[in-house]
This record gives C-alpha cells, sequence and structure tokens, in this order.
C-alpha cells in the first residue's frame, strides 16, 4: 500500500512538471514585426526591390503583395544554395528565420500594383498554355496551381499576376535549362516549353490581375 501511495505521488510529481512544458509547447507561434521587417527591407532589399516591392527593374522579381511563406522558403533557400543566386545568397546569408518572417510580411502587406501584357501578338498564346496548358506534351495549365488570376495559393504556390514578363522568362528558362533547381514541378514543366511559349506565357501573366 504504502509502495503504491509513493508511485501515485510520482505520478503526480510528473504530471505537474509535464503541464507548464505542454502549455508551451501549445502556444501560437509569435506574429510576425512589421516594423523589423521594414527595417531590413529598407537596409537591405529596397537597392534592388524598391522600398515597397512593387515595380522596380524588370529583371528583379516583384514581391509586392506576395505570400509570405513563399517569400521565406526562397530566402532561406537562397542562404542554404538550394536556389543559386551569388546576390541574393549574400542579402539572405545574415537573415535570421525571425528575420526573414518578419521581412517577407512586411512585402506581402503592401497592395500589388497591376502590371500590363506588352505582345499582343503573342498575349493570346500565353493565355491558352495558362489557362489550358499544351496537352499534346502534357503541360498542365498554369491556372491550376497559380489560380485564374494569378494569385496563387498562400503557402503552396506563389502569386504570379502583374510580374515583370522579362522575370518570369527568365525562370521559366531557368528551370527548363537546369539553372533553377529548387522546384521539380516547375522544371518538369518548362522543360517541355519551347522558347516561344515560355515568353508568350510570361506576357500574358505580366497583365493578369
Amino acid at each position: 500500500m504504502k509502495s503504491h501511495f509513493k508511485s501515485l505521488l510520482a505520478l503526480l510529481a510528473a504530471a505537474a512538471m509535464a503541464t507548464p512544458l505542454a502549455a508551451s509547447e501549445s502556444k501560437p507561434a509569435a506574429k510576425a514585426d512589421l516594423v523589423k521587417g521594414e527595417a531590413i527591407a529598407t537596409q537591405v532589399c529596397s537597392a534592388c526591390h524598391t522600398a515597397d516591392g512593387s515595380r522596380g527593374s524588370a529583371a528583379n522579381p516583384i514581391i509586392q503583395g506576395q505570400h509570405p511563406e513563399y517569400l521565406v522558403k526562397q530566402l532561406q533557400e537562397f542562404k542554404s544554395g538550394k536556389r543559386d543566386n551569388a546576390i541574393m545568397k549574400g542579402m539572405a546569408t545574415p537573415l535570421s528565420d525571425e528575420d526573414m518572417k518578419n521581412v517577407a510580411a512586411f512585402y506581402a502587406s503592401k497592395q500589388p500594383k497591376p502590371g500590363a501584357a506588352r505582345n499582343k501578338e503573342l498575349v493570346a498564346l500565353g493565355e491558352k498554355i495558362y489557362r489550358g496548358g499544351i496537352a499534346d506534351r502534357q503541360v498542365p495549365a498554369c491556372a491550376g496551381c497559380h489560380s485564374p488570376s494569378g494569385a496563387g495559393i498562400p503557402a503552396q504556390y506563389p502569386r504570379l499576376s502583374g510580374q515583370h514578363s522579362d522575370y518570369t522568362e527568365l525562370q521559366l528558362k531557368g528551370f527548363r535549362d537546369g539553372v533553377r533547381k529548387n522546384n521539380a514541378v516547375m522544371t518538369g514543366v518548362a522543360a517541355k516549353m519551347n522558347d516561344r511559349e515560355i515568353k508568350a506565357v510570361a506576357d500574358y501573366i505580366a497583365g493578369l490581375h
């Protein structure tokens, strides 16, 4: 009986010790700090992506309004080298995961501005591929993952609408040619597309909103 009582006390003590741990594990993740994110954006990112991630140089992506989960993933992969870009590796390497979360939330909080397609001759082909794919080569419709409006799906697929056509074209060719290696699905999709098709869909995406 005495030993049974001691065992019961030991179990109660263990439960009491475990309770604070369980409570701490169930705490929600800390919210991103937009003020800290803006400071990082101003000091580190603005030279290439402008102060709010909007329509700067066509060689650099518009990150205004981009899903924060996607931005964090790209920064982590630049830092690790999974996505190869010497400039972005230099920018991302000093950032902690918390820094990345904060700056991604800052850019995500900005209202994206609409863009426009430029190539009237290719826009119909671009729309056909974006909305219907290329059936004879098993190229899926871009809209299937990135949505008909190009808004993407948070935490899964990036926002594309309004993106610089030059940048989108460069990324699609990078996937196709094995230069960009951080997304096997996109590598498989782009591998089946020729230069004209890539240019067409990139230009169509620029005008989506």
